[in-house]
């Protein structure tokens, strides 16, 4: 179900917590649309519609054009290549921080991996031809998506060597504090035959990576979810990838300041 946004500061609309603004319906979360300058809101906001986002909706499909943007809002959309035996790899996470539909700020109209929600959520759509339209007028979007695109290259980047060369439960504690990231809270909502996909392994491996993480009290699984009890020392269970990310986000975001 699809509606149009509204604007805050006008028919009600309010903070809400977070910094998130509210219009008693819905919330706005997604944080680049958050620290947009109130000239650029006001040209974007009325090309943009919410939409509910349900577990397994396709934002973008590998090789099909990209009919929409999407500003997430709410819950997880997971970046996947897809081979032509129909197996595929996560290469990354996009949630309230992010965008999905990157190409297009490159004027491109195809998209080269699958965006596949993975934890129900919801996200503001805008068409890829009113995309186009309003970067020429927002440089302040347009450069917040640009540092984006290069947040995405860092995650595929590490996530593809993480894959290759460290272990199951590594690579499982890495992939929760990502989620754990975007999510907040402390569960993080997926089924173990997803999180086996999701790290490109078999079901039986992921039980033996759960229930090492479990045996050291990081974290309790249950059929459907994940509940990380022991943050600090799930961080310290993952491998390098996870630290180097963080690092490097941090330092651009000091860099763009």
């Amino acid at each position: 179900m699809a509606n149009k946004p509204v604007r805050p500061g006008v028919n009600g609309v309010r903070k809400a917590n977070g910094g998130a603004v509210s219009n008693g319906k819905q919330a706005l979360h997604n944080t680049i649309l958050l620290n947009l300058p109130r000239s650029e809101y006001d040209l974007v906001f009325p090309k943009l519609e919410f939409v509910e986002l349900p577990t397994q909706t396709v934002l973008n499909e590998m090789g099909s054009p990209i009919a929409f943007g999407w500003f997430l809002n709410g819950g997880l959309g997971s970046i996947l290549n897809v081979m032509s035996t129909g197996k595929s790899v996560e290469v990354g996470l996009s949630g309230h921080e992010g965008f999905v539909g990157i190409p297009l700020i490159a004027g491109l109209r195809s998209s080269p991996t699958r965006i596949v929600m993975q934890v129900a959520g919801s996200g503001y759509r805008i068409s890829a031809k009113a995309l186009t339209g309003v970067l020429r007028r927002c440089p302040q979007l347009a450069k917040s998506l640009q540092r984006y695109a290069q947040e995405l290259v860092l995650q595929a980047t590490h996530v593809a060597a993480c894959n290759r060369l460290h272990e199951v439960e590594q690579r499982l504690a890495r992939w929760l504090l990502m989620s754990q990231d975007r999510l907040g809270g402390d569960i993080v909502p997926l089924t173990q035959e997803f999180l086996a996909h999701m790290l490109g392994t078999r079901r039986a491996s992921v039980t033996v990576a759960a229930g090492i993480l479990q045996d050291e009290g990081f974290i309790t699984y249950t059929r459907g979810r994940v509940q990380i009890k022991k943050r600090r020392s799930l961080e310290k269970a993952t491998c390098e990838c996870y630290a180097i990310i963080k690092q490097q986000s941090r330092r651009w975001q000091k860099e763009a300041n």
